[in-house]
């Protein structure tokens, strides 16, 4: 990897770490949830600082081509952060659901009641 892409790459994840520490500051992205991201830029950056770590991957996994290890780690965390967000959104819809159900109960209670 050359120098020129080393320095755009490392560029490239000053502004990934910006956007990150942006939206934790705007409470946009919750602490506990960045930390998937948070773990997959540090990734990046020793990518970065040591290329010939992806050398030593594509060996250790068997792959051919160390830009085809590249691709496979990414698509790796990404599959990863979609899991984290699929499970985030599953159980913030059965609370929103029980919500619901505790609304629904209290409104009848109040109508029973404005009744008597």
């Amino acid at each position: 990897m050359n120098l020129v892409l080393r320095f755009f790459l490392f560029c490239g994840l000053l502004l990934y770490f910006y956007l990150i520490l942006l939206f934790l500051k705007r409470k946009s992205l919750n602490l506990k949830y960045s930390l998937l991201w948070i773990f997959s830029g540090v990734l990046m950056l020793v990518f970065i600082l040591f290329p010939t770590l992806i050398n030593w991957a594509a060996r250790l996994l068997g792959v051919a081509e160390p830009m085809n290890t590249i691709f496979a780690l990414g698509l790796f965390f990404t599959l990863m952060i979609l899991m984290s967000i699929t499970a985030i959104v599953s159980k913030l819809n059965d609370r929103i659901k029980r919500l619901i159900q505790a609304n629904a109960l209290l409104e009848r209670r109040i109508r029973e009641l404005e009744k008597k």
